[in-house]
């Protein structure tokens, strides 16, 4: 019975990721971004490779909604109907093609996929079309997850304050998650494994919401970001690490094996 709200991980891991939702939320609203990718990269880390993208997918659907519910009176409702259309495109676009990949690719993956969005800038026509980027985003988090800065684009381009940039971000996402949440689960994933774990999960994550909300301004940007893009790096490099090493053994063990034979 205890075993289920950790989901078979052992309580020291499911703590370690507790103690990163409530962080990421924290991140996330205090700073308008950056939150899913850390809680991305340490599901990465800590997750079969199967649950990932799944559980990431739910467990931000319910710290999104939370941040949603609290600043709905901050929200841009009139930006919400085209950025749905493409959503909605892009899952089901997405949803036909993703596969089950190897552990080792999905972690190089993901890495990689962190590294760039903290080196790069997301492209430039994502500023111009709400349905564009629901499009371009919702077809791309099927596969890595972490999204948000290509959505975070279309948002800042609005040039809203700071108030309406978190709660019109933490919007589109929420809708975004919920079509990919509902997706894995007709492709057949068992969220039930993960339900109770998740549920955790998500009032960390609104407890991070709350804590962040009152720091929303009084934090200095700069030096967080700095902070930040050096802790996704090194994360992201480890993922990569991780992953090329899998990879390597997997072909190694194979090789080996046919050599046998």
């Amino acid at each position: 019975m205890i075993e289920m709200w950790h989901a078979g991980l052992g309580w020291p891991t499911a703590a370690t990721l507790l103690a990163f939702s409530f962080a990421s939320s924290f991140i996330t609203i205090a700073f308008g971004i950056g939150g899913g990718a850390v809680m991305l990269a340490v599901l990465a880390t800590l997750l079969p490779a199967a649950a990932i993208i799944p559980v990431h997918g739910m467990v931000q659907l319910g710290s999104n909604a939370g941040r949603a519910a609290i600043m709905t009176r901050y929200m841009r409702l009139d930006l919400l109907a085209p950025f749905a259309i493409g959503a909605l495109i892009g899952i089901l676009i997405g949803g036909s093609l993703v596969v089950q990949l190897d552990a080792g690719w999905i972690q190089m993956g993901v890495g990689l996929f962190i590294l760039w969005s903290v080196l790069s800038k997301p492209p430039s026509f994502l500023r111009r079309s709400g349905m564009i980027t629901g499009v371009f985003s919702s077809f791309l988090t099927m596969f890595f997850g972490g999204t948000g800065p290509f959505v975070a684009t279309y948002v800042r381009a609005q040039d809203l304050e700071r108030h309406a940039h978190v709660a019109t971000h933490a919007m589109f996402m929420t809708l975004q998650h919920l079509l990919k949440t509902v997706a894995f689960g007709i492709l057949g994933f068992a969220f039930s494994v993960w339900a109770w774990l998740i549920i955790l999960l998500i009032a960390a994550g609104v407890l991070g919401t709350l804590a962040g909300r009152v720091m929303l301004s009084r934090i200095d940007d700069r030096r967080f970001r700095i902070v930040l893009n050096v802790i996704l790096a090194l994360l992201a490099t480890r993922l990569i690490y991780a992953g090329a090493t899998d990879i390597y053994l997997a072909n190694a063990a194979s090789a080996q094996t046919g050599g046998g034979n």
